[in-house]
């Protein structure tokens, strides 16, 4: 069973920008434990025989013309509605240290 401590758990709060409940976080480790037990579960797959795969779309991925557009009413409502904007761009908090 893989453990997940409160120092992961605090990391990962400030990475996702959540505050957990402190009587939430013992739920919350062990099911971020369980998740990550089951995906160990893929190293016990033996894919030796198999053939790598890139793409399941037969005949490769189907393209489409890369055609830009600019809707100013629709940037503007965006914009209007988002939590902290300057200047047409959003202003996020940093989280990269």
């Amino acid at each position: 069973m893989t453990i997940v401590d409160d120092k992961l758990i605090a990391k990962l709060e400030k990475l996702s920008s959540l505050k957990l409940d402190e009587s939430k976080k013992d739920k919350m480790k062990n099911d971020i434990s369980q998740m990550l037990d089951f995906v160990e579960n893929l190293n016990d797959i033996d894919v030796s025989n198999i053939e790598a795969t890139f793409s399941t779309v037969s005949g490769g991925t189907p393209l489409r013309e890369d055609i830009s557009s600019q809707n100013l009413e629709l940037s503007n409502h965006i914009l209007n509605h988002a939590p902290k904007s300057e200047n047409g761009y959003f202003i996020v908090p940093k989280i990269i240290e």
